[in-house]
């Protein structure tokens, strides 16, 4: 069966990276590659420093400004946070929440990814919410275990409506950063097993629409075979998106699978 039909997502997680020049030259290169990728959503995530200079190179282009995390408050005596006005004030229209390094190195809990992605959507943000499992909870047969919990706990009680602007990804932490990928198989499993649970609670519409990524050492030449899957519709690219011409080419080898599909 072919997969729904999506514009191929590709959104690229510079995270700690990047001078503001460097930050400029890589979205000019980027906003330079993007009329070749017509027909893909693309979305940058620089770090917090560089987001008015990164949104200003972007006006206009249809690419997307993201952010790397936010707070629950919206303001306040939180030193050294980040809150979705200022977020939406500087031009962000997703966020990342959850991500696996910031609850491996911060502290992050399914418990305070609800409260951000509720903090996401009252400021008008999408959130992309990540999940995924340890190398140590796959060996151990605990995969979908995992992923059950940070579903059920990450996502609260969101209602339908609200899970309509709610974007998933699932990166699988033993394959970030190491140069390991999920085969295809294994990315479908999880992320089809994603999808039924939104099915189950949300219903076949929100659950069909619903974008649900793969994040986990992507590149260009396993991307084809990726999106062929039916429940990958896109990418969340970290370490490539550093390079102007993978994160292009991802773009390009997702358009190739998307194209064949029609």
């Amino acid at each position: 069966m072919a997969k729904a039909r999506k514009r191929p997502f590709i959104a690229g997680n510079w995270k700690m990276h990047g001078t503001l020049a460097e930050a400029r030259a890589l979205a000019s290169a980027i906003v330079a590659a993007a009329p070749e990728l017509a027909g893909a959503d693309i979305l940058l995530i620089p770090p917090f420093t560089a987001l008015t200079e990164v949104g200003g190179l972007l006006a206009g282009t249809g690419i997307g400004l993201g952010a790397q995390d936010l707070f629950w408050e919206d303001g306040g005596a939180f030193t050294g946070q980040i809150s979705g006005p200022m977020l939406k004030d500087a031009g962000c229209r997703f966020v990342l929440v959850g991500h696996s390094e910031r609850r491996q190195y911060f502290g992050e809990t399914d418990e305070t990814v609800a409260r951000k992605v509720r903090a996401a959507l009252r400021s008008g943000l999408s959130p992309i919410v990540c999940f995924g499992e340890t190398l140590e909870a796959r060996e151990a047969g605990r995969t979908i275990e995992r992923i059950d919990a940070q579903l059920d706990r990450g996502l609260g009680d969101l209602a339908a409506g609200e899970i309509a602007s709610v974007l998933l990804a699932y990166e699988p932490v033993w394959a970030i950063g190491t140069g390991r990928t999920a085969t295809p198989a294994q990315a479908e499993e999880v992320q089809a097993h994603i999808r039924g649970r939104l099915e189950e609670k949300y219903g076949n519409g929100p659950a069909s629409c619903a974008i649900i990524l793969y994040g986990g050492s992507v590149k260009p030449s396993g991307s084809y075979s990726l999106f062929k899957e039916k429940n990958i519709d896109g990418f969340l690219v970290g370490g490539a998106s550093l390079d102007a011409g993978a994160f292009a080419a991802i773009a390009a080898e997702a358009l190739r699978a998307d194209r064949e599909e029609k």
